[in-house]
């Protein structure tokens, strides 16, 4: 055995022959830890859902300048100008891939509570749905075009009243039928509900689309496709990447649980930090006697110091790992928030990734190296004498 380190079984015993305030303290870090990795694969799980949304092939063409498609509007000539596009794909019968859509926000009412809440109402069709093939629909059929027919997602229909199959809806002052339920590989299209689009522009008043999406016969074409629709001078529009598109989408949100995570958890860590200092301080003067044979026997200060300072890593580690497994759990959990770019509910899952675990067993370490290094270099700096005689 080196005299130049203590061994790591002993350190380990001093953290279980002291249990409870073992487990108290690392119960500490781990609420600390549960915190910030909850935030951590809730924000994953938004921007997961958002850019699964898009297809790297699909091109998205708004109105220049709108932040999201509900604040975006394209009339007719502007979208026959995108239809003659030469780069756009075609499909088996010789038909464009291209999809003019109005999106618009509707108040429908919760299954469970009754209480209102936005939902994006999107006109589409059959082309729309090819342009989407992580779409399909697991309930019923596809509506019918030119009827008052529509289809929605499985968190619509699971979350709202008269969205099930069926079922019958009644918004922009008529009644629509529920024909079929569509699973859209929790992508935020599960959040939506579809229906014609000239139904729905018909039924909501409108003058415009909101974008038009088409897919690329090449995908990297698109950078010439961008500046031809950009340097029109009959256009006001600009094309972004469908996936492009999505994950600007969550950016906003995600910024904003991200900063209210790492809030809370800079305000928690604080209070985990300290429980670790005083746990680490109550260990050192309980072990004064220990420290001072450890001495005698001929190991240096830097052992003692590496001792102490490892039973506050392995406490933060414990921590660490109690945190981190119970914010896995929340995997299991289905829960919808607010896009703040569309003011829509958006249903999603908490994703845990190898670097969000990563993350929060470095957060947890880092506040054990903090909680813990003051006492250590406490423990290493007492006298070897002082430590025998109070033996």
């Amino acid at each position: 055995m080196s005299l130049r380190t203590v061994p790591l079984s002993y350190i380990a015993r001093n953290l279980w022959v002291r249990r409870v305030t073992t487990v108290l303290t690392a119960g500490g870090m781990a609420l600390v830890v549960y915190v910030i990795a909850t935030v951590l694969i809730m924000r994953e799980g938004i921007r997961a859902t958002l850019v699964a949304t898009g297809q790297p092939d699909n091109v998205m063409v708004l109105r220049k300048g709108a932040g999201a498609e509900i604040n975006s509007g394209i009339v007719r000539e502007q979208a026959a100008v995108v239809d003659s596009l030469g780069q756009i794909a075609t499909d088996g019968q010789g038909r464009k891939l291209v999809s003019h859509e109005p999106v618009v926000l509707n108040t429908l009412p919760k299954r469970d509570s009754g209480k209102p809440s936005n939902v994006t109402v999107r006109g589409t069709s059959d082309i729309g749905l090819a342009l989407r093939p992580q779409v399909r629909i697991v309930q019923g059929r596809m509506f019918r075009p030119g009827t008052s027919e529509i289809v929605t997602g499985r968190a619509v229909a699971r979350g709202f009243a008269g969205a099930g199959l069926g079922e019958t809806m009644r918004f922009a002052g008529r009644d629509w039928v529920v024909v079929g339920v569509f699973d859209a590989s929790r992508s935020a299209f599960d959040s939506e509900v579809w229906g014609d689009s000239e139904q729905m522009i018909q039924a909501f008043r409108r003058s415009a689309f909101s974008s038009v999406v088409f897919r690329l016969a090449d995908a990297d074409s698109f950078d010439a496709v961008k500046a031809q629709l950009e340097s029109d001078p009959r256009l006001t529009l600009e094309a972004k990447r469908e996936v492009a598109f999505y994950a600007e989408q969550s950016e906003a949100l995600a910024t904003f649980i991200r900063l209210l995570g790492l809030a809370l958890s800079i305000i928690f860590s604080i209070g985990a930090v300290v429980g670790a200092m005083i746990t680490m301080f109550a260990s050192v003067a309980s072990r004064v006697g220990e420290i001072g044979t450890l001495r005698a026997l001929g190991f240096r200060r830097s052992a003692v110091l590496s001792a102490f300072l490892g039973e506050a890593l392995l406490l933060a580690l414990v921590g660490g790992i109690m945190g981190l497994g119970g914010a896995s759990l929340m995997q299991a959990v289905n829960i919808s928030t607010v896009n703040f770019q569309t003011f829509s509910e958006l249903a999603f899952q908490f994703r845990l990734t190898p670097a969000i675990a990563a993350q929060s067993l470095g957060f947890a370490l880092a506040m054990g190296l903090v909680g813990g290094f003051i006492p250590a270099w406490r423990a290493a700096r007492l006298n070897i004498v002082d430590c025998l005689r109070a033996a």
